[in-house]
């Protein structure tokens, strides 16, 4: 096994190469107008392309309108049979139909406040985010703002430790 490759590969890059993806992502985009179609979201490419920077494979994007039970049917269906991060954007502000973070608490089993704790430091407007991040049994679910920018800096702030928290959700002992 080459030295720091754990999956026995060679760690030696090739210059100008995509690292090989390390680990499966998800993107739900959550927006009433966007599902509607009257509105192109900017979002979720925004945080595919990060995604992928840091070495996930983004599996899937997918639309919901805002809502508690669209939001908590979404995630159940994008995290059935499913090991990795899904994050979903748009819906954690103040707005009426901002109830991103309720239909997230309805599904997840565990909460993980460090990881919305941080996000919401990175942002100006973090402070106005109601966003959660928490665990479905194998599945790691972060909510970010609806915004790219917003979205990607609250991802970056907590995309470091995301490869080692999926390894403990698969069972692993990373430490």
């Amino acid at each position: 096994m080459a030295e720091g490759d754990e999956r026995g590969e060679s760690a030696v890059a090739t210059p100008g190469a995509t690292p090989a993806p390390r680990w499966r992502a998800r993107v739900v985009v959550v927006s009433d107008s966007v599902a509607a179609g009257v509105r192109e979201d900017q979002g979720g490419p925004a945080l595919c392309a990060a995604l992928e920077r840091a070495g996930a494979l983004v599996e899937a994007v997918v639309v919901s309108p805002d809502g508690i039970e669209a939001v908590a049917d979404t995630l159940r269906a994008q995290s059935a049979g499913f090991d990795g991060l899904i994050v979903t954007t748009g819906g954690t502000g103040f707005g009426p139909r901002d109830l991103t973070p309720e239909g997230t608490r309805r599904v997840i089993d565990r909460d993980a406040p460090g990881l919305a704790e941080a996000m919401r430091v990175v942002n100006p407007l973090g402070r106005l985010s109601r966003g959660v991040a928490g665990t479905m049994a194998r599945t790691l679910v972060l909510n970010v703002p609806g915004s790219p920018t917003g979205a990607v800096e609250c991802l970056e702030a907590v995309l470091d430790v995301v490869p080692h928290a999926l390894a403990l959700l698969a069972g692993g002992r990373p430490h």
